[in-house]
């Protein structure tokens, strides 16, 4: 099955992963922080400024990949700090007021400095 790697520049990047790689009708998005690509910097210091950018990244990665919010099927969620599972829900709830995929959450095991959360998202595409 061949794969397809998804790239914009108007989402955070890194040499080291793709944003998203699409094959056998998915879209896999890497784990995504809440920087703001214009300023290379986050967000904000609240989780709810930080999981608004990170979905917008999601959402425009899955739209370089020909998919939407709409599409995805699956999301991983991983908070540096669990107390902010319900500060992450607050805007999880703007994003996915009905039907949302299924998700997981976890602790963020890597200290990346001020940041609070990493999404990752799979999608399913025709």
């Amino acid at each position: 099955m061949p794969r397809e790697i998804i790239t914009t520049p108007d989402a955070p990047s890194s040499p080291l992963y793709a944003q998203a790689v699409k094959a056998g009708g998915q879209i896999l998005v890497s784990g995504t922080v809440g920087i703001d690509p214009t300023t290379g910097s986050l967000a904000g210091v609240t989780i709810q400024d930080q999981t608004r950018q990170a979905l917008k990244n999601c959402e425009t990665i899955l739209a370089a990949g020909g998919a939407s919010l709409a599409d995805v099927v699956e999301v991983g969620v991983l908070l540096h700090d669990p107390a902010d599972f319900s500060g992450f829900n607050e805007e999880w709830e703007r994003w996915f007021p009905s039907d949302p995929p299924a998700r997981y959450a976890a602790k963020l095991g890597a200290v990346i400095p001020g940041v609070l959360i990493s999404i990752r998202m799979s999608a399913s595409v025709d």
